[in-house]
């Protein structure tokens, strides 16, 4: 029998919705920002050539102009004030859980609550100065050896530094902005905004290049299923959930009898979410975006390995899978789920699963369940990853819509959602409060005029 909760969310309408006036509001302002976002990608770095930018990044899609440009919306393709993106705060971020699963002080800091949070925060907003001091350097250095700034010297190296770090450090503030004051979570939504941007010119050159016959309209038809298909089973496969039970132990106060009750332990099928892929194709464009910037390489070792970890190439599907399913494993155990922190946990709220020791043997069963489910988690998140990258070079499909970005895409679409749902459901419930108070004041207005 389905719950109240579950009754509410499915009676909800447009006609509620057009009464929530905080939640509006709320979408109304991240809208706004997001707007923000979007011209910020088309103010340009000062000193740029436009023109020699515009043929250089169409010979270099491969690399940078490729994933990067997706990524940001279009800002690395016209070199904008916001062309690093968010990307090195999300880096900073995961390097900072990775720290905080491995440093005795930093784990510390976790369990202070709010104050160690904070302090955690702060750590990762130095951490992404730092990191994109070093990405803006490396491409303003990358600009000049390519003959595309108009004034090479360290007055354009120090402009386009300022340029690209401001601009990072404010979509960083302008996604913390969305997260506290609109919907969702901000930073997810702005990469989910500068991806969907993208999808319109890379569709009409997809549809474009099968009216030139380039591509057969069975292609065409057959990738398009695909996608409905891929999407379909992403958002299966995201919610897919493997349950362990636990039962807590029965307690006796006085005469009355406690506790005893059961529930589950929710174990994802893809606990690390798109931070193995995003990983994975951080190395693989490494290579290819160090020799599209490099002004010589002399020895042709980064020319060589960028040429057998190109698209297309078997080496690279091997390295792309190998580096998810690695990932997946190695971000799951050490951050994302860790079986002695739960276990542990477990047993200071009394509960456990019923044929297993509490402590260490829960922890090796959780681990056991653990595996054995990322075998399958991992195992889909590669052949989601892997497909398009087929596709785009068996098939010369013309735009990067990969499975990074379609399970951005998907998870954040899924939770904005899921969000939405809440808000309205407490709009609900404050609602159905607000009128068993008003029955109530006039029941006891009836008694007492009796």
């Amino acid at each position: 029998m389905p719950s109240a909760a579950e009754q509410m969310a499915a009676n909800l309408s447009w006609g509620s919705f057009g009464k929530a006036k905080d939640l509006q509001r709320r979408i109304f302002y991240a809208l706004g920002l997001l707007i923000v976002y979007r011209i910020g990608t088309y103010i340009p770095v000062p000193g740029i050539d436009a023109g020699q930018l515009r043929s250089f990044f169409e010979q270099a899609n491969t690399g940078i102009g490729g994933m990067l440009n997706m990524f940001t919306g279009g800002a690395v393709g016209r070199m904008a004030i916001f062309a690093l993106g968010i990307m090195p705060y999300i880096t900073s971020s995961i390097i900072m859980q990775l720290l905080a699963s491995m440093v005795p002080q930093l784990e510390q800091l976790k369990k202070e609550g709010e104050q160690g949070r904070k302090k955690i925060n702060q750590y990762t907003r130095y951490g992404t100065v730092l990191l994109a001091f070093f990405q803006a350097y490396g491409i303003s250095v990358g600009l000049e050896s390519q003959g595309l700034a108009s004034d090479p010297g360290w007055y354009f190296r120090a402009s386009c530094i300022i340029t690209l770090v401001g601009g990072t450090m404010f979509l960083m503030w302008l996604g913390e902005q969305i997260t506290a004051r609109g919907i969702g979570n901000g930073i997810s939504l702005i990469i989910f905004v500068g991806i969907v941007a993208e999808l319109p010119a890379a569709l009409a050159q997809f549809f474009a290049s099968g009216r030139s016959g380039v591509i057969s309209p069975l292609v065409i038809l057959a990738v398009i299923a695909m996608v409905v298909v891929v999407i379909g089973l992403v958002v299966y496969l995201e919610r897919a959930l493997r349950k362990i039970h636990i039962q807590y132990p029965r307690r006796q106060i006085g005469m009355k009898m406690y506790g005893g009750d059961s529930s589950s332990l929710p174990v994802k099928l893809n606990p690390s979410g798109v931070i193995p892929a995003i990983f994975a194709s951080s190395l693989l464009l490494l290579p290819t975006t160090v020799v599209t910037f490099a002004q010589d390489d002399s020895t042709g070792i980064l020319a060589t390995a960028a040429a057998y970890l190109g698209p297309g190439q078997p080496m690279y599907y091997m390295f792309f899978g190998g580096m998810i399913i690695f990932f997946t494993y190695f971000y799951t155990l050490n951050v994302a789920f860790k079986p002695d922190e739960v276990a542990d946990n477990l047993k200071k709220q009394g509960g456990f699963v019923p044929g297993i020791r509490p402590g260490e043997r829960t922890a090796q069963y959780l681990e056991y369940v653990v595996m054995r489910t990322l075998v399958l988690g991992s195992g889909y998140l590669a052949a989601v990853c892997l497909l398009p990258e087929v596709l785009r070079s068996q098939f010369a499909i013309p735009f990067y819509f990969g499975g990074t970005s379609l399970l951005i895409v998907v998870s954040v679409t899924m939770d904005t959602i899921t969000q939405i749902q809440s808000h309205m459901l407490a709009y609900q419930y404050e609602g159905l409060i607000e009128r068993s108070k008003i029955r109530g004041s006039s029941k006891r207005k009836r008694k007492a005029k009796r």
